[in-house]
């Protein structure tokens, strides 16, 4: 879809390079969420884990730093601003200029 219109962007593989507990802190800053707000409440590893979405921030966010599965995705950024690709055409809603 980006490469169609034209914009530019990274990918990363977060299984293989997962976001650090820091990444994911400023990730939800970015977003406004709490990290309840991109927990897979449908993943194995959240069901094989019992979570609820109720737990203290930092246990969360620990747990998604160690399975990346957790998260919600795809995660679009452009600098200070980011948004949940649920749909996958919300990315489309950051203010970039095709060809940029």
């Amino acid at each position: 879809m980006l490469d169609e219109k034209g914009i530019p962007y990274e990918y990363r593989e977060y299984r293989l390079d997962p976001l650090s507990e820091e990444e994911i802190r400023a990730v939800l800053k970015k977003l406004r969420l709490p990290a309840s707000g991109v927990l897979r409440k449908g993943d194995r590893a959240n069901k094989e884990l019992g979570l609820t979405g109720e737990e203290p921030e930092v246990e969360l966010i620990r747990h998604m730093a160690r399975q990346p599965t957790l998260l919600q995705r795809p995660i679009a950024i452009l600098g200070d601003e980011a948004v949940l690709g649920r749909p996958v055409e919300r990315v489309l809603e950051l203010p970039v200029e095709p060809g940029q």
